[in-house]
Parts: structure tokens; C-alpha cells; sequence
């Protein structure tokens, strides 16, 4: 399926608390950031990959030439930096980019069917956000309009988008993604999935 909607990873983060990065963790035969590529690719021909911490590890395990891959020099700022530095490659270098998917690598249970279901209900609702919808709240992956974007440009700190999110819940849609808070911030985090990656 191709679409204008393009897919950005950040893949940025130190996984400082896990203590090694999360990006590279095996999951189901290949590790976290080409299983991420790999689903996005799937739904877009457009796949952009921001790095940061750990850059010359992350980048030489992705192997597929067609995705892109631009460096934040500013990732220490946090998730925000990311955001604007992948969001500023593609507005200049694909104008015919009318939306955005933010993924995360750390939600590995993130499905081809998710990302789709996502951009489907952007077309049928005309919102111009649409979240996944797990634990009560609205997060990644998330579509984005670009008629948002310069608001996703003017991001800072740690927060991510979700201010954005909340500011436009009058213009906000959502997808249900039941397995959207497994997530891997630490060791015992990572145990847990194991045990429940047949979930998939």
C-alpha cells in the first residue's frame, strides 16, 4: 500500500534505564529497529529512522538502503528534538508528504494492521490527529495531519507530542491498540515481553 503518509521511528533515545540500547534488543528473529522498519515499510514507502545516542551502532544494524536515516545532534534534549529534526528532512525533501505516523521502538507489538487502521480513520474521520488508544490515553504511534506540523516543529523537551495531542482533542480521533503500554524501559520490562511476544 502506498500512501503519502510517511513513518518516522525515533530511535534516538540512551535507554538509560534499561542500561543498553533498546533499539538493538532481539524481538522474534531481528532486533527491536529493523522489526520497527520492517511493519512501517509495509505501509509506507516513506520510512525515516532519527538517531541520536548510540548513533554508529543503531545505524550499522539497519540494513535496508531504501530507509532513511537522519542523526539529532540535539537527541539529548529529549524526544521533542527528534521530532522536529525528522519532521524538517521530510517537509524538505518530500513535499508530496501530507501526514505523518510517529512510531517508537519500544512498542513492539505495533502491527502493519495499526498503522493502516490508523491512516484509514484519518480519511474517513478528515481528523487531523489520530492516536492509539491504550491504558485511558491517546499516544504512539500517532498520525499527524500537516496541517499540524508547524506545531510539531516548534516541540521542546521530553514530552513528545502529547501536548499537542490534548490541545487538538476536539480534532482528535483514535485507533484501540490493546498491547499499546508493553513497553521495555527496563530489564524486567524486556523479561515480561519475552513471555508474551506469541501475542503478537
Amino acid at each position: 500500500m502506498q500512501t503519502t503518509t510517511a513513518i518516522i521511528i525515533l530511535a534516538a533515545g540512551k535507554s538509560s534505564r534499561l542500561g543498553h540500547p533498546k533499539q538493538l534488543l532481539p524481538f522474534k528473529g531481528k532486533s527491536l529497529i529493523n522489526h520497527c522498519i520492517e511493519t512501517a515499510k509495509k505501509v509506507s514507502a516513506h520510512v525515516l529512522v532519527t538517531t541520536g545516542a548510540e548513533r554508529m551502532r543503531i545505524e550499522s544494524e539497519i540494513k535496508d538502503d531504501a530507509v532513511l536515516v537522519v542523526h539529532n545532534p540535539e537527541w539529548e534534549e529529549g524526544m521533542a528534538s527528534s521530532i522536529r529534526h525528522g519532521l524538517s528532512y521530510l517537509t524538505e525533501n518530500l513535499q508530496n508528504i501530507t501526514s505523518v505516523i510517529f512510531m517508537v521502538c519500544d512498542q513492539p507489538f505495533v502491527s502493519v494492521e495499526l498503522l493502516h487502521n490508523l491512516i484509514v480513520e484519518q480519511e474517513k474521520t478528515l481528523k487531523s490527529i489520530v492516536a492509539s488508544y491504550y491504558s485511558e490515553i491517546a499516544g504512539t504511534p500517532v498520525l499527524f495531519d500537516k496541517s499540524i506540523f508547524p506545531e510539531l516543529m516548534e516541540l521542546t523537551g521530553d514530552i513528545g507530542a502529547r501536548k499537542i495531542i490534548t490541545r487538538h482533542k476536539d480534532n482528535l480521533a483514535t485507533v484501540a491498540f490493546p498491547l499499546g503500554n508493553v513497553d521495555m524501559d527496563t530489564a524486567e520490562d524486556y523479561r515480561k515481553l519475552m513471555m508474551q511476544k506469541d501475542l503478537l
